[in-house]
C-alpha cells in the first residue's frame, strides 16, 4: 500500500493545532466501546492524533498503546501522555491476538478504498477473541479529497458493511449521525463497533 503523502503532510503541518483542540467530542462512542471491554483491558489506538482519546481511556484505567502514522502527531501525543507513542502506518500493523480492543477514531477514513478490507483484516487478526473494534468514517458515495487535499474513502453504510464482512467481521453495529470536522462543515458520520 502506498501512503498518501498529501494527507500525511496536512497532519504534519497541523499537529500543534490538533494538540490544542478543546473538549472531547466523542464521549458517548468511546464509553460504548469501553463498556465492551474488561477492566484494565489492553487497547491499541490507531491514528491517535494528539492523544486526546488515549488520555481519556488511560484515565479510565485501561492499558492503552497509542500510535499514529504521522511522526509529528505521535510526538505531540507523547508530550501529552508522557508515554512512548509509536509511529505506525495501518498497513504495517502485524500482530496476532494482542489486543482486547482497537480504537480507530476518524483515521481509517483516509485508507484508499481498495486497501481498506486488507487493513480491516489486519485489525481483526490483532484482536483477541471477543475483542471490540471501533472506527468512524465520513459517509459518501465516492472517494475524493477535501478542501485541505486530504484523501477520504467516503463509504456508504452498505459498502462499509460489505468491506467489514469481506474482512472476517460478522458482529457489527453501524450508526449514522450528523457531526462536524476540522473543516467546520456539517458531516454525516458512520460509527462502527465490531466484535471479534
Amino acid at each position: 500500500m502506498t501512503r498518501d503523502d498529501r494527507t500525511i503532510d496536512f497532519y504534519s503541518r497541523e499537529a500543534s493545532a490538533y494538540a490544542s483542540r478543546g473538549e472531547h467530542p466523542n464521549s458517548k462512542h468511546i464509553e460504548a466501546f469501553l463498556s465492551l471491554l474488561p477492566a484494565g483491558a489492553v487497547i491499541l489506538e490507531l491514528g491517535c492524533g494528539a492523544g486526546r482519546d488515549s488520555e481519556f481511556m488511560m484515565n479510565q484505567g485501561f492499558d492503552v498503546r497509542p500510535t499514529d502514522g504521522t511522526p509529528e502527531m505521535a510526538q505531540a501525543a507523547q508530550q501529552r501522555l508522557g508515554i512512548p507513542v509509536a509511529t505506525l502506518l495501518f498497513a504495517d500493523l502485524d500482530e496476532k491476538h494482542t489486543c482486547d480492543g482497537i480504537w480507530a477514531n476518524a483515521c481509517l477514513l483516509h485508507v484508499p478504498r481498495e486497501n481498506l478490507p486488507g487493513i480491516l483484516s489486519r485489525i481483526h487478526a490483532a484482536l483477541k477473541k471477543g475483542g471490540a473494534f471501533y472506527a468512524s468514517y465520513k459517509a459518501g458515495e465516492a472517494e475524493g479529497r477535501d478542501q485541505f487535499d486530504r484523501y477520504y474513502n467516503y463509504p456508504s453504510e452498505r459498502l462499509l458493511r460489505d468491506w467489514y464482512t469481506a474482512s472476517g467481521w460478522t458482529d457489527m453495529k453501524i450508526t449514522t449521525e450528523m457531526g462536524g470536522g476540522y473543516d467546520g462543515k456539517p458531516t454525516e458520520w458512520l460509527h462502527v463497533i465490531a466484535v471479534k
